[in-house]
């Protein structure tokens, strides 16, 4: 073996720089959580970005490769971070990530992962019969929302379509119903899947930007009258842009009476599920034939790992319908233990360590803590600019996702429009705090999604008056 790579692989060496790593990211997380450190983050241009870390590869030390990191990135449990739908990660999960990584086991099939693979049936199994599903339910972690949904519509095709598009290939238009407000992955889902924009039935949101249900049976017969069979309807738990859930018994009401597969994607808000006082926005979830969970949002675990559960575990060996000799054996018996069968990935982390290991340390409580504490932070600053004459809220929130704008008089929506954006430009290159934006029916509003459990009323009135001070100064 050459010298370089027994150093490569020297224990000693990964030992000492373990204690030092281990080390730097405890007092990360000391300076973020208790703010000994004011932003959320140093931002740099994209192409100053680009310059410093290709000059680090040519000439940085080494050894300060890590803390260069931290300089460099957002800081999640800071408890001004605010802005897009990442967990701050509990940090035991660090230590599960760390050890999935080091073992390195894929799971395609139980020989090549027998711990992962079982962890994971039993976490899954958990979430089945907490959604409610029943002992035919199954399901497995995938890597991400977006594969996710997809995985789910492929199965809902192969279930309910009238002909096996997998292995015949398109003959006829099909199509899925969803809202409007749907996350993009499931119009990007649905092309992948070959359906078009036609195929997509988008149903207009009503007031509170859920979807109109009253609206389904008109638009359903509209594109029945096209030759576009429908195959599944999507309901949002929450949807992204607003954080407002669809009414899930409508939908399942609706599927049943059409015989469709009902699919909830569930990736940000599933997690409600373990929350005694916000699991009724969830009412209906029972009904469906699939969901979707994120670990990695509403459930403090690393990016990036989803839950896809289906009440039928059957459904999910047919999605997949295909030989792979030399992978794969066939059996007599349906071999639950070789996940390969049911997923895209061939080879995937071992992600269910992270979802493990927080039930076994914390139980479910920390489940309840973590979104009861956020949804009732999001209502609490939902009230907080409501009463606030300057602001314009979107929508009042059912979770910790709230959209509003700074609103002057004077000004119409164009100004307005333009101020906002202003506003989170600066709030951006400023770092203290970390705000996204979005769009709601041509209008532009600062959207925040409220991660962290340490974030307070005190921090979100700063923010509501820092704002304020950079509109006054937009308009001189």
């Amino acid at each position: 073996m050459t010298s370089i790579l027994k150093k490569a692989y020297d224990p000693d060496d990964f030992r000492k720089r373990g204690h030092r790593l281990i080390d730097d990211l405890a007092d990360h997380l000391e300076r973020t959580l208790e703010e000994k450190s004011k932003n959320t983050t140093s931002w740099n241009p994209p192409e100053k970005e680009h310059v410093f870390w290709k000059e680090f590869l040519q000439s940085g030390d080494e050894g300060q490769f890590f803390k260069e990191v931290l300089n460099h990135t957002i800081h999640l449990h800071h408890p001004k971070y605010m802005g897009h739908q990442a967990s701050p990660t509990a940090p035991i999960t660090a230590l599960s990530s760390m050890v999935g990584a080091l073992l390195n086991n894929g799971m395609a099939v139980y020989e090549m992962g027998m711990a992962p693979t079982m962890i994971e049936k039993i976490i899954t199994d958990l979430l089945c019969a907490k959604i409610g599903f029943g002992p035919d339910a199954s399901g497995f972690l995938t890597s991400g929302g977006t594969l996710a949904n997809l995985t789910a519509l492929l199965t809902a095709r192969k279930a309910s379509a009238s002909y096996d598009v997998w292995n015949e290939g398109n003959s006829k238009s099909l199509g899925i119903i969803v809202s409007e407000e749907a996350h993009y992955c499931v119009d990007r889902a649905a092309k992948i899947m070959g359906l078009g924009s036609q195929g997509v039935i988008k149903i207009p949101s009503n007031a509170m930007f859920s979807m109109d249900t009253s609206l389904l049976e008109s638009y359903y017969n509209e594109a029945l009258a096209k030759n576009i069979e429908i195959f599944a309807v999507v309901g949002s738990a929450p949807s992204t842009a607003t954080g407002i859930y669809d009414d899930l018994e409508a939908l399942a009401d609706f599927s049943e009476r059409h015989n469709l597969w009902f699919h909830v994607d569930g990736a940000h808000g599933g997690a409600a599920l373990f929350s005694e006082k916000y699991k009724h926005t969830l009412k209906g979830m029972d009904r469906a034939d699939s969901m979707v969970i994120d670990g990695h949002k509403m459930m403090m675990m690393p990016m990036i790992t989803t839950a896809l559960l289906f009440k039928k575990e059957q459904n999910s060996y047919a999605t997949f319908s295909q030989k792979a000799d030399y992978l794969l054996e066939q059996s007599a018996e349906k071999d639950w233990y070789n996940s390969g069968r049911r997923t895209f990935e061939c080879t995937k982390t071992m992600m269910c360590l992270s979802w493990y290991i927080l039930h076994k340390t914390y139980g479910e409580e920390l489940f309840d803590a973590f979104v009861t504490t956020l949804y009732d932070l999001g209502l609490t600053f939902g009230d907080m600019v409501k009463e606030d004459p300057q602001f314009e809220l979107a929508v009042a929130p059912m979770s910790n996702i709230v959209c509003f704008r700074y609103k002057d008089a004077h000004l119409d929506n164009v100004e307005t429009d333009k101020i906002n954006l202003g506003i989170r430009k600066t709030l951006l290159e400023e770092s203290e705090y970390y705000i996204v934006q979005t769009k709601l029916r041509g209008r532009s509003y600062l959207r925040v999604t409220l991660m962290n459990p340490f974030t307070t009323r005190k921090h979100l009135t700063s923010l509501l008056s820092r704002i304020k001070e950079l509109a006054k100064i937009s308009q001189t």
